[in-house]
């Protein structure tokens, strides 16, 4: 057998009927290309097309400021840092934010991460070893899956914020191992924010250490946008807080703050990112500019929360069914592949970019459009992407 046959097969066997049908029916909703700016309206092969299906939660990719930062690191320190951080690659722009996001975060210290994905897989790797024991919520993302399976840590799974279950999963595991309870802050495709004060109760209960993938509760949750420990005020009680650059910091990369001793141990022991090379500075400069626009400019966090509503409000008037959260994901169930796909295909048409959540990374039978809001977006162009989202839904029932 050749090893390049499964090449053949990009769609896995069980989505075959659907590809054809798919592709038969001009049904396909990725790859589109953008030529603009991230924005509330961005240019996508070649017309203006609202934008609710980005991360850019703040705002902040076309920031003005963050932007020159950004063009200036490269003037001054170049494209890259050709190296890993353990050797040359650790600029001074590394140490000075890695200091601003632990003390804004309220925490000893920081380490960051090319990318957010690697962020867990850095972390979970160092953290976690054979003899150990890894709780996580069955929604989690899936960096935290492969970070669990590079950690050779045995794995637990909780049903999805089912405090019950992850009690049941703690009670199984040997008195003398070492735990650690893994859930996102804010779950990336259905919006739901973890339960956070329960499991925290349930970590002090069973000797176990938290971590939250705050990847889409930073910028987000808490008046200021600390996030989801914030939000709850249990900064001290989450062990270990990890978020990235490309949704409210608008760049690229991800970061781990936690006690001292922590981020030094992932610094000295994570192959991940002993052997990766350092963010580029221009990465890390937009993720300063970024956050200091966030320090400086909370009052975008409020503008996110408010046209959030808003557009949940708009879909309740509308009559549309959602999963109603506290976030600015908010999901529309659209249940079969076919459906979903060719929703999100007439949506393009019409001018409005929303995701589509098809197997695997949505349960058979549990397919659904993910729209995410930023502050940027006004309610003018909500309620035309509302309006536009009610026909659709309305005319596409197969």
């Amino acid at each position: 057998m050749d090893i390049f046959d499964k090449c053949t097969k990009i769609i896995p066997e069980s989505n075959a009927d659907y590809a054809i049908k798919l592709k038969e029916m001009g049904y396909y909703p990725y790859f589109h290309v953008v030529s603009s700016k991230q924005g509330a309206v961005v240019v996508m092969e070649g017309k203006e097309t609202i934008m609710i299906g980005s991360n850019n939660y703040l705002g902040l990719t076309s920031h003005e400021e963050v932007c020159k930062v950004s063009i200036d690191a490269v003037k001054k320190y170049g494209t890259g840092v050709s190296g890993s951080r353990a050797l040359n690659g650790t600029l001074d722009l590394h140490v000075e934010f890695e200091k601003e996001i632990a003390e804004f975060l309220g925490k000893q210290s920081a380490l960051s991460f090319s990318t957010g994905f690697q962020s867990n897989l850095a972390i979970i790797s160092a953290i976690c070893g054979r003899h150990d024991y890894i709780v996580m919520d069955k929604e989690n993302h899936a960096s935290i899956y492969d970070a669990c399976r590079l950690s050779y840590a045995k794995l637990l799974r909780y049903e999805h914020n089912d405090m019950s279950d992850l009690e049941k999963q703690l009670k199984s595991i040997p008195k003398d191992c070492g735990i650690l309870i893994v859930t996102d802050g804010v779950f990336s495709m259905s919006g739901d924010i973890c339960k956070l004060p329960e499991i925290v109760d349930l970590a002090k209960k069973y000797g176990s250490r938290v971590m939250i993938d705050d990847a889409h509760g930073f910028g987000v949750l808490g008046k200021t946008g600390k996030g989801t420990a914030d939000y709850f005020n249990l900064t001290k009680e989450t062990d270990i807080i990890m978020g990235t650059f490309s949704k409210s910091l608008a760049s690229m990369g991800g970061f781990v703050a936690a006690d001292a001793i922590v981020c030094d141990h992932i610094r000295y022991n994570s192959r991940p990112f002993i052997f990766s090379a350092a963010i580029p500075p221009s990465n890390i400069a937009a993720a300063a500019a970024a956050l200091k626009v966030l320090k400086e400019e909370p009052q975008r966090v409020a503008r996110l929360n408010k046209i959030s509503d808003y557009f949940r409000a708009g879909l309740k008037k509308r009559k549309i069914k959602f999963i109603d959260t506290k976030t600015p994901i908010i999901p529309i169930y659209t249940n079969e592949i076919i459906r979903t796909m060719a929703i999100c295909t007439e949506l393009f048409k019409r001018g409005v970019y929303v995701n589509s959540v098809v197997p695997p990374a949505a349960p058979q039978g549990e397919c659904l459009i993910r729209i995410s809001l930023t502050s940027e977006h006004t309610e003018a162009v909500a309620e035309k992407a509302l309006d536009i989202i009610d026909v659709v839904l309305k005319e596409i029932k197969v």
